[in-house]
């Protein structure tokens, strides 16, 4: 059974680009536009110069089944939010049409449906009104819903007192605990704790499962879209560019859309950056096997290599020089620093004066995606002269490229962070 159909959907807005003219102009301007008008008034409207047309969505068209749990993904400015808020009847489509079968519960920002002036317990009463819910309805799920907020000692405070953490926890509460057939989530869940977030996901899984209702869920969190989702639906400058029942195409299609854009194969210090005595970075780069810096995407049977430049004043035993690498949604893959061949027969020397350092990258047991590698150094247990993961530390990154090995049962991206190509052997 439908639960949502959407026919050629489009929102257009007018964006005015002149924003400082004089009054006397403008009352110019509105005079002969009536005068035009009142000549005329069958006359198409024309559009005045400084106004450029912006169609946020434009010949949309997908079906939605009850009890679909579906991502809607794409970057910022994709269209996802609009088409959230005509889907909610928040705003009027400029063209198209849209048939939804129940009632909508959403959730698209921060403090939306609630009165900052009242309390708790009274917005609760009045968001849930606009959502739909009968005061009966409120009466039976309000202990529910509390329970369900974790804000039950600030009942009684204005919401304008409130973070924007717990506003969220009580309007989610809310629209979960409705009776509507469509629940439609922004990416708001981002501003709760990590524990809220489980607790969100759970609860949505839950009334889906059970009570058989449709989710619409926007977020950029891949993970929490994979967890979730059946369905994806890639959206791109306001168009359907994916709509897949295989959760990893859809996940792989939104990474991929800016990641060959965002790139950085090399860093270079402009000379003032990371001034210590025990290692001044200087290059931290990809190359070839040639020693070329790296131009375009890498396959598994490349060979690829870290090269990190530096100078060293004040010589230590215990300095180490690497990197951290991780995968396109965040997560560390490994650490690797050249003080670990300390105990091996390979053993380097005491880094001094001017260094280069040089590192075969492991292709071979890496899966296909877009690869991050942060810039590590630091004195073992002492102190972090690069510190990864810290947000301002240099970074480069590659996009690996399959097929992964020559199997005609291998061309499709494997599951998991690591894809390694193993010999196997009859015994």
């Amino acid at each position: 059974m439908l639960a949502i159909k959407v026919e050629n959907l489009g929102k257009r807005y007018l964006l005015r680009h002149q924003r400082h003219q004089r009054l006397y102009d403008l009352l110019g301007d509105y005079v002969h536009r009536i005068s035009r008008r009142l000549k005329n008034p069958l006359a198409e409207r024309s559009k005045p110069a400084n106004v450029e047309e912006f169609w946020a969505l434009r010949e949309l068209s997908f079906n939605v089944e009850q009890g679909d749990r579906i991502g809607i993904v794409g970057h910022n400015g994709a269209g996802k939010s609009t088409l959230l808020k005509v889907l909610s009847r928040i705003t009027d489509p400029t063209e198209g049409r849209i048939s939804l079968k129940g009632r909508v519960s959403s959730l698209l920002e921060v403090g939306t449906g609630f009165h900052p002036d009242l309390t708790g317990r009274e917005n609760i009463y009045l968001n849930a009104s606009i959502l739909g819910m009968r005061r009966n309805e409120i009466k039976r799920n309000f202990d529910a819903i509390v329970d369900f907020s974790g804000v039950e000692k600030f009942l009684d405070t204005p919401i304008k007192r409130y973070s924007s953490g717990m506003q969220v926890r009580l309007a989610f509460a809310i629209a979960a605990h409705l009776t509507s057939e469509i629940l439609i989530v922004d990416e708001v869940l981002a501003v709760g704790d990590m524990e809220f977030q489980k607790k969100c996901m759970g609860k949505m899984d839950e009334i889906s499962h059970k009570e058989g209702r449709t989710i619409l869920f926007v977020s950029h969190n891949m993970g929490a879209v994979l967890q979730l989702c059946k369905r994806v639906i890639c959206m791109e400058k306001g168009h359907l560019t994916l709509d897949t029942n295989d959760v990893n195409e859809g996940v792989q299609k939104y990474l991929a859309m800016s990641s060959s854009a965002n790139l950085v194969s090399e860093w270079k210090n402009p000379g003032n950056l990371y001034d210590d005595e025990n290692f001044k970075p200087l290059r931290f780069g990809l190359y070839d096997v040639y020693g070329n810096p790296l131009s375009a995407s890498v396959r598994h049977n490349d060979k690829l290599y870290v090269e990190i430049e530096g100078e060293v004043k004040e010589p230590a035993q215990d300095l180490c020089v690497g990197y951290a690498m991780h995968s396109q949604q965040g997560t560390l893959l490994f650490w690797t620093y050249q003080s670990d061949q300390a105990e091996s027969k390979n053993e380097l020397p005491v880094l001094n004066g001017h260094v280069c350092l040089r590192s075969r990258v492991p292709l071979e047991v890496l899966n296909t995606g877009e690869k991050r590698l942060d810039l590590s150094i630091n004195l073992y247990n002492k102190k972090w002269i690069v510190q990864p993961g810290s947000g301002e530390q240099p970074k480069i990154s590659f996009n690996l490229e399959g097929p992964l090995n020559p199997s005609p049962y291998c061309v499709l991206r494997r599951s998991g962070d690591f894809a390694i190509d193993n010999n196997w052997k009859l015994i």
